[in-house]
């Protein structure tokens, strides 16, 4: 299985997929907890699906366990989306494609998902990706996202700065978390009605929720790994510093919007 970057120095690796190189598969912020969450609230059986930026392709095999119509995923890199067709296999298809312009036809989907991966763009590039997910859903469609948030709604312009900075540092990725009201805000302004939002905590690198997300087996294969390697261990703890020192600003967030029946 060749991974994204593979050729990327471990101290110049995008977070997530450093998790991914030391054996991480599930490398959303509220872990499977909100994962399963989003998935029931979407009510995924029977219906058209669309994941945008699978990753690893670990909530595509949680959706194909939801029974829906169909399942495609929309993946930039073509090694991820190699990954994500093997977990796929006969029972769905996996397209290369970017999340804003992702080539599938207008209405043709009755729910599109979306985890971890508008967190990473600038606000006008978001607002684009939740416009094509618009154009693709059919009347009525859900739009199901699991994201970063900042807390609480009224939390000062200069911690947003500091908690954000930080996290691009860390991770090496410009993320660009909102608070649960700007998440709102952001898919109302694309014409879609937010009918939930739910929040889990940021505890990605905590011992509970490695074991929780993981497996025993796996989270103890994930710190193998990062204890045997000095390069990833260090950033691997510098991350894990940098969520603690900031886990009162930031919080895991699932939202289920809908786009208006016609």
């Amino acid at each position: 299985m060749t991974l994204p970057m593979p050729d990327r120095k471990t101290a110049d690796l995008p977070g997530h997929w450093l998790f991914a190189r030391l054996g991480k598969r599930v490398l959303r912020p509220g872990g499977l907890g909100l994962t399963h969450r989003m998935l029931a609230d979407a009510e995924l059986s029977g219906a058209d699906v669309v994941e945008l930026a699978p990753g690893m392709g670990r909530t595509a095999r949680e959706i194909l366990n939801h029974t829906p119509g169909t399942y495609t995923g929309v993946e930039a890199d073509p090694n991820a989306a190699g990954v994500v067709r093997t977990v796929v296999g006969e029972r769905g298809r996996v397209v290369t494609g970017e999340a804003s312009e992702t080539g599938l036809d207008a209405g043709s989907a009755d729910v599109v998902v979306g985890e971890a991966m508008l967190t990473m763009q600038t606000h006008m590039h978001k607002a684009e990706i939740a416009r094509e997910a618009f154009r693709v859903l059919r009347p009525g469609g859900r739009y199901a996202i699991h994201e970063l948030a900042l807390q609480p709604d009224n939390v000062p312009e200069v911690v947003k700065d500091e908690v954000r900075t930080a996290l691009a540092r860390s991770i090496k990725v410009n993320a660009r978390p909102l608070t649960g009201a700007e998440w709102t805000e952001l898919l109302t302004q694309v014409g879609f009605t937010v009918e939930k939002t739910s929040f889990a905590p940021m505890a990605l690198l905590e011992p509970h929720r490695l074991i929780a997300d993981e497996g025993l087996m796996g989270a103890l294969r994930f710190v193998f790994n990062v204890l045997r390697d000095s390069d990833a261990r260090a950033r691997v703890l510098n991350m894990r510093a940098t969520f603690r020192r900031h886990r009162g600003n930031m919080a895991a967030i699932e939202v289920i919007a809908t786009k208006p029946a016609a």
